[in-house]
């Protein structure tokens, strides 16, 4: 099938459903500058106000904890300046727009006020989307997110909205990508899991993270959410007419880097696990590798049918079959899925049939690639604190093997399956002596 044509079905597929909100960098409104939050009064108090959900100190947070306000400063590094001159810039590596587009609030000069400073790096605006028309409103008396969403007022509080936000630049999307060239220039590997990076990120709202069922909830659907959309991404940038290719290969940078890399002299047969003979370039599939288990919670059905298509593609990159049309038909059923996804409150067995599937995967050597065991290993993260949180474990019974559990994937160079299976086994038994969840 013809790349226009897959990409005109994922587009027919995207508008059956509503569509989703603009992204800051894409809004028509004006960004003013983090400056515009920065007052004591607003959101540089020093110290978090006691009265209200507002800490009022979100922006000395950033400015002093957050990596997002030093995003721009990486740019200024020898490694940024090297690896602009290696993909031959025309411009060095801070005043690219390939570079700033997720290093910096980089929206175009119409769109930007005077306070408007490249140098703050990734901003309040870039999340919270462009503040012209709502920062005023934001303030009053009876303001509501619904009334300020139509100004340009971004909704980070929702899950699906924020794993499609921080999807753009930790994953990549259509508009803006690291590719295997900038990845062979020197930029770092991207591995993204949205849950385990706003545990990373200092939290700068009301209600502290972990705090109550609901919180808890949230993180469920967050992980789900995100497992989701980066496969549906990932399926998208593969089929795209433009982003697919680089030259007259595939972009490399979708399938799994240790297809490849790895020593001649390693007798290695990965793609087994795939059912595909040795030597295949196998696609990226480490958030297709949670998904189906997320959705067996869902429907038993549905997660086989997932299964099935998810295997269909990996044979037709293989040679059997059109993998860009089945490209297509696997992102439009990952889509449909979506809003089951979004309503389903994960119950405690539902967090315990999932944790014991992720791990029984990686004992049946499905985690044979680094990509994969990363991917598990920060979703099993994910539901273990969530676990630990609801009271359905206790931390010393697991603090052990998931110390185990990171350290066996936390180098790609070093990796060892065999290590992350004995890891994965002693965890399995852990979990197993806390007991059974009614």
């Amino acid at each position: 099938m013809d790349r226009a044509l897959i990409a005109l079905a994922l587009m027919a597929t995207a508008s059956a459903l509503a569509a989703p909100p603009t992204l800051p960098d894409e809004s028509r409104h004006r960004s003013l500058g983090v400056a515009s939050c920065a007052s004591s009064l607003c959101h540089g108090s020093v110290q978090p106000w006691r009265e209200g959900r507002v800490l009022q100190n979100e922006y000395v947070t950033w400015s002093r904890s957050d990596r997002h306000a030093r995003a721009y400063e990486t740019l200024l590094t020898e490694r940024s300046a090297a690896i602009a001159r290696k993909l031959g810039l025309a411009q060095p590596a801070h005043e690219a727009g390939v570079c700033l587009a997720c290093h910096a609030h980089n929206v175009p000069s119409a769109r930007r006020a005077s306070g408007v400073v490249l140098a703050d790096g990734v901003g309040c605006e870039a999340c919270h989307g462009p503040a012209e028309r709502w920062i005023k409103p934001h303030v009053e008396p009876h303001a509501s997110r619904a009334k300020l969403l139509p100004l340009g007022l971004y909704p980070v509080w929702d899950p699906m909205a924020r794993a499609r936000l921080c999807l753009g630049c930790h994953f990549g999307d259509a508009q803006k990508l690291v590719t295997h060239r900038m990845m062979a220039a020197g930029h770092p590997r991207l591995s993204f899991e949205i849950d385990t990076f706003m545990h990373i990120q200092p939290a700068h709202y009301g209600a502290p993270r972990g705090a109550g069922a609901d919180a808890i909830a949230q993180g469920v659907r967050a992980w789900s959410l995100g497992q989701a959309l980066a496969a549906m991404e990932l399926l998208e940038l593969f089929g795209h007419p433009a982003r697919g290719r680089d030259g007259m290969f595939p972009e490399l940078v979708l399938f799994d880097c240790n297809a490849c890399h790895h020593r001649m002299s390693e007798s290695r047969d990965a793609g087994a696990r795939l059912g595909v003979g040795p030597g295949v370039v196998r696609l990226n599939d480490a958030n297709l590798l949670m998904l189906p288990h997320i959705v067996r919670r869902l429907e038993g059905t549905a997660a086989d049918d997932l299964a099935r298509e998810i295997g269909r593609l990996h044979a037709a990159i293989a040679g059997a079959g059109d993998p860009l049309a089945q490209a297509a038909r696997l992102r439009g059923a990952i889509e449909k899925l979506l809003p089951r996804i979004d309503e389903h409150r994960f119950s405690a067995a539902d967090l315990r049939a999932i944790l014991f599937a992720v791990i029984d995967q990686g004992l049946a050597g499905q985690y044979s690639d680094y990509s994969g065991a990363e991917q598990a290993a920060m979703g099993i993260e994910a539901l273990v604190d969530f676990m630990t949180r609801r009271g359905l474990l206790r931390v010393s019974a697991v603090q052990r093997p998931m110390r185990e559990l990171l350290a066996a994937a936390a180098n790609d160079e070093a990796y060892a399956p065999e290590r992350l299976a004995r890891a994965l086994r002693e965890l399995r038994r852990a979990v197993e002596g806390e007991g059974s969840i009614e």
